[in-house]
């Protein structure tokens, strides 16, 4: 196991929802889900290199003869509600409703510019594509099958000095759909190395320290069909609520 960058027991302080099928946790920023091959820490990791959420996951226990498994994904700058599964059962389970569509994702994001629309839905098929030593998902043309179709709706809730507030929800479930999204409609997020600030050179050298401003703010899962959907809200972290605080005094309702 790597170096840990926290206390084995971290994530139980920030477990927000538990039951017997399944965990919801609030994801920290700066850690990857899993390890990946030949991953190293980069300029905005923190902690040793290699450490990531699974090394973390033994302690998540509660008297089960194995840890719980991730149920999706979460990028590792974004921060808040990550499901994970408690037994192989449960796992199969939540991944037939995220599969099917069927679990509700809310995500708040503080971007630079605004859309052109302040709110709408952004249909815009994917392509993974080489960039430098790695790769984004690109917006594919218009007219282009290439990819994977995927959709966000949005809504802008505060404007203030050059940023906005946005509310985003995943139709679908592609990798970085959201950040390569709102990039795509002139809103790109706040503190993204890949779709954001860093792409366009607009932050310090200091600034690549910065968090980006994705948060997956609330999940509605329809885990039981005998009772209603477990619905789990996760806090902001802290550099985003001072933000928000900052732009709803005085900021542009839509």
């Amino acid at each position: 196991m790597a170096d840990l960058s926290y206390p084995p027991d971290y994530l139980t302080s920030r477990i927000l929802y538990r039951d017997g099928l399944m965990l919801v946790i609030d994801k920290p920023a700066g850690l990857p889900v899993h390890a990946r091959p030949g991953a190293s820490q980069g300029a905005r990791g923190k902690g040793p290199a290699g450490d990531n959420l699974e090394n973390y996951f033994d302690a998540l226990r509660f008297g089960l003869p194995r840890p719980p498994a991730l149920a999706h994904r979460l990028d590792r700058d974004t921060t808040g509600c990550l499901v994970l599964g408690r037994h192989p059962k449960a796992l199969r389970k939540l991944g037939r409703l995220f599969a099917e569509g069927r679990i509700d994702k809310t995500y708040w994001a503080i971007t630079r510019g605004a859309p052109q629309r302040p709110s709408g839905s952004i249909r815009a098929r994917l392509v993974k594509t080489p960039r430098g030593k790695g790769w984004i998902m690109a917006v594919a043309d218009e007219e282009s099958d290439a990819g994977q179709a995927a959709v966000t709706t949005y809504r802008t809730l505060t404007r203030r000095d050059g940023l906005s507030f946005i509310e985003a929800k995943p139709k679908t479930g592609r990798t970085h759909q959201i950040r390569a999204h709102l990039a795509h409609i002139g809103a790109p997020i706040l503190g993204d190395p890949q779709y954001g600030d860093l792409q366009h050179g607009n932050l310090t050298p200091d600034g690549r320290a910065a968090p980006m401003m994705l948060h997956a703010r609330r999940i509605v899962i329809p885990i039981s069909n005998a009772k209603p959907p477990v619905v789990v809200e996760a806090p902001p972290p802290d550099a985003m609520a001072a933000l928000l605080a900052v732009m709803k005094d005085g900021g542009q309702p839509e």
